[in-house]
Formats: C-alpha cells, sequence, structure tokens
C-alpha cells in the first residue's frame, strides 16, 4: 500500500526561559500508509499536539525527518490539512464564507469557490445554514464547519488534533459517527489525536500509543473490528481495557 507520510527519528526539544532543556520528542518513527484513519492516543503532554503540527509543517523539528508522498516536507501545504480543536472560525463571516476562505487564499474565483463550499455545506447535513454566522451555531455544528473548510481544500492528509474534546459525550458521539461517514465518502488519510480511549477504539485503523517524558511511541495497535463497530462488541471493551491498562503505564 502507498506510503503518504513518513517520519523518521523526529525529535523535538523546547527551551524554558531558564535555558532547560525539554525534550518533548524522542525518535519519533512513523509510518502512514495511504487511506488509513491513524488514531495517536496518550496522556496530556506526551507531545501528541507536538507531533501533529510537525507533520503539518506548522512546527520545526529539532532533528528527524517528515517525508508526504516520498519528498520531504517541512511547511504548510494545501495536499495537508489541520481540523483544531478550537474551531478557529472567522466570526465576521458566514458559514459559506468559512468554509470558501483557503479557496479564496488559494486564488479561486468566487463562483467556484461558493459552488465547492455548497457541495461540502451539503456533505455535513447543514444546507440551510450557510448565511449563519458562527455565534448562532452549536459547538458541533461550529466543528462540522471547521472539517468542511479543511475538506472544501481538497486535502491528501487531513490532521485533527482533538477536534471533539471540547463536545459534550452525545454530540462528540454524533461527530465520531459524522467524521467516519465523510471519511468513507472521500477516503483521505487521517491523522487523529485523541487523549480518549473509546474514542481511539471506534475511529482508528490503526492506533499509536504514546508515552510521556520525553513522548515516544509505546505501542501500535491494529483494530480489526468490522465497521460500523458496536460499544457492545466484546472485543471492543477488550481492546479498551487493554488500552486504559497501557495508558496507566504510560
Amino acid at each position: 500500500m502507498k506510503e503518504t507520510i513518513l517520519v523518521e527519528h523526529l525529535e523535538k526539544v523546547f527551551y524554558s526561559q531558564n535555558d532547560m532543556e525539554i525534550i518533548a520528542l524522542t525518535d519519533m518513527n512513523l509510518r502512514v500508509p495511504e487511506n488509513e484513519f491513524l488514531c495517536i492516543l496518550g496522556p496530556s503532554g506526551c507531545g501528541k499536539s507536538t507531533l501533529l503540527r510537525i507533520i503539518a509543517g506548522l512546527e520545526k523539528a529539532s532533528s528527524g525527518r517528515v517525508f508526504y508522498n516520498g519528498r520531504e516536507h517541512t511547511k504548510p501545504c494545501r495536499e495537508i490539512g489541520m481540523v483544531f480543536q478550537s474551531y478557529s472560525l472567522m466570526p465576521w463571516l458566514n458559514v459559506l464564507d468559512n468554509i470558501a476562505l483557503g479557496l479564496e487564499f488559494a486564488g479561486v474565483s468566487k463562483p467556484e469557490r461558493m459552488a465547492i463550499a455548497r457541495e461540502y455545506l451539503d456533505m455535513i447535513g447543514m444546507s440551510n445554514f450557510g448565511k449563519a454566522f458562527p455565534y448562532e451555531l452549536s459547538g458541533g455544528m461550529q466543528q462540522r464547519v471547521a472539517i468542511a473548510r479543511a475538506l472544501a481544500n481538497n486535502p491528501d492528509v487531513l490532521l485533527m488534533d482533538e477536534p471533539f474534546g471540547a463536545l459534550d459525550a452525545y454530540t462528540r458521539i454524533i461527530m465520531q459517527k459524522e467524521l467516519l461517514r465523510i471519511w468513507e465518502q472521500r477516503k483521505k488519510t487521517i491523522i487523529f489525536v485523541t487523549h480518549s480511549v473509546d474514542e481511539a477504539v471506534y475511529l482508528a485503523d490503526r492506533i499509536i500509543l504514546m508515552s510521556g517524558n520525553p513522548g515516544r511511541i509505546k505501542k501500535e495497535i491494529a483494530i480489526t473490528i468490522p465497521r460500523v463497530r458496536e460499544r457492545s462488541n466484546p472485543r471492543y471493551g477488550e481492546l479498551t481495557s487493554e488500552l486504559l491498562a497501557l495508558l496507566e503505564g504510560a
């Protein structure tokens, strides 16, 4: 299977105000095949978000390299989109204009970008909200718009940094189902950061479990439970328990 993202011997070091060295990531090696739904799971502070930002080109690695489709990748590009936990919508723009924002920056004509924005608005089930403003939407609806904005740029890879972390439990489950539906339609490569064991088991083809101090890969687990996954499935419960036990020692 084609390899989309390759991370080789990645290390990230930060320095405090008094020049104390803080190793956030060490010797990270990761291969992500095309169209895989990969979840990165780990305790707070283990470097999950830092890793994602380096893959996105938003953060520089201290050493090591990231490759996208065989070429070294060091800066943001349209082919790699990112969705953050905070919705990051422009409050002065309506929903359609928010979705079309990246296309506008890319120089796409207004008629074309509006047509693309409407297509993704339909896809997220919000056809009647194109003229609404972010403050008029629920948290779950705002996150749908943020996902649609990322997808409208037609990225090959979608990076998601705990995008449902601020949502209530019910809305989070709805958004997980919605994301899987979109992924199955569009078949993007997704790298999804979460600290929720249940979310990782529900979504992922494969889970990377990270440990902290410094951040590194502790274990890789392939999820073979067929979709749509039922939380009542005994294997689902076994995997959840196994991951929780591993996290306790992370």
